[in-house]
């Protein structure tokens, strides 16, 4: 699917995705991805670079709130290519 809308758009210089409340994922799957799959996305868009939002401001969901910053790091993917923002950190594209 986000080959497709990279195909008709073109490659983003940013993305934009969403990294928190997945668990469990039996139950969150239809409508939130998981890091892992955040970065699926991020490389499908063959985006520029990428910033993690949707995570850590309010308790929805099975996993911790920190949880999905540390998943997200545990794919190995840089923070020069997908960076994870501390609340009120700026960032120039």
């Amino acid at each position: 699917m986000f080959r497709d809308i990279r195909q008709r758009a073109g490659a983003p210089d940013l993305g934009i995705i969403p990294i928190g409340a997945y668990e469990p994922r039996w139950f969150m799957a239809a409508q939130h991805c998981n890091p892992e799959e955040a970065v699926q996305i991020h490389r499908e868009l063959e985006a520029e670079r990428s910033v993690a939002v949707y995570w850590g401001t309010f308790q929805l969901t099975d996993e911790g709130r920190e949880a999905p910053p540390e998943a997200l790091a545990a794919t190995g993917i840089p923070d020069s290519e997908f960076s994870v923002l501390d609340p009120g950190q700026t960032i120039y594209v």
